[in-house]
């Protein structure tokens, strides 16, 4: 039986950047041609200031 994981190796901040990136990978995958400025924005949550 394996081992239960250490949750002090755990890393949220690099699990939410591979999140945000699978998004837009499988966004520009789906997508003719390169997305926008403007859809980037929106996969990734960026707020217009």
């Amino acid at each position: 039986m394996p081992e239960p994981l250490d949750h002090r190796l755990r890393d949220d901040a690099v699990l939410d950047e591979i999140e945000l990136t699978s998004r837009l990978m499988i966004a520009a995958s789906e997508h003719e041609g390169p997305l926008t400025q403007r859809e980037v924005d929106e996969i990734l949550g960026v707020v217009a200031g």
